[in-house]
């Protein structure tokens, strides 16, 4: 399996978790809710649709919705497929979630587990997080002994665009570090926005610790294009 086709499957086992879809709402929630999905394609989707359901993750049924059991008859089409996440799927989607390696904290795969954190435990999310800051900063520090290696050779435009990187990385660095403070303090995000006392949560997967500024990085990769 590559990388790309395991986080996307990641995704939508996180998403069927929450409800069974059709391909369509599937792909809509994709390109909308997880933004390094925006591009793609039902070319792309259903492959790895058919694939969860070989291994038993997904089941395939029949829509039962009124719309579809009004139009199919007289459209002559098959009633769309719901897919519905297996007990066993579930299974794997919550092992998947407890996993902390360095893909964890790659760029795309790190935007993907991100947007699953409410579903995570604390403990994984604080792993994952510190996992991501520790790569961000090795990277910083690569990009600024460049800079300083090669600054009097670079043209204008040119340094201001290695100059733009290194400002991308801080910033995602301080926004993690935000989001790691407010983890270890058991801050919980929907307490603070409500005005309410912050919720102490340690093992179950609520949204504590995210904070109320700064979006999920790791979303302007640029992606498959639609076919």
């Amino acid at each position: 399996m590559s990388r790309r086709s395991g986080i996307l499957e990641f995704a939508v086992l996180g998403l069927l978790r929450e409800s069974p879809m059709h391909g369509y709402e599937l792909r809509k929630r994709l390109n909308t809710s997880l933004g390094v999905f925006r591009a793609f394609s039902y070319g792309t989707l259903y492959p790895c649709l058919k694939t969860l359901v070989t291994n038993g993750w997904l089941i395939e049924e029949a829509s039962n919705s009124p719309e579809d059991a009004l139009t199919a008859p007289l459209t002559g089409r098959r009633a769309k497929i719901v897919y519905r996440l297996t007990a066993e799927g579930k299974e794997h989607f919550e092992e998947l979630l407890s996993q902390t390696g360095p893909d964890a904290y790659e760029d795309e795969h790190f935007a993907a587990r991100f947007a699953f954190f409410g579903q995570t435990s604390r403990d994984v999310r604080m792993r994952v997080l510190e996992g991501r800051r520790s790569r961000l900063e090795e990277r910083l520090e690569k990009m600024r002994a460049s800079l300083a290696r090669t600054r009097e050779r670079l043209d204008d435009y040119t340094l201001e665009l290695q100059r733009h990187g290194m400002e991308s990385v801080e910033r995602e660095v301080r926004w993690l570090n935000e989001l790691i403070e407010s983890e270890r303090a058991g801050r919980d995000l929907r307490g603070s926005a409500s005005g309410g006392s912050a919720q102490q949560d340690t093992t179950s997967g609520a949204t504590g610790g995210l904070p109320r500024s700064g979006g999920t990085p790791g979303t302007d990769t640029p992606d498959d294009t639609a076919t």
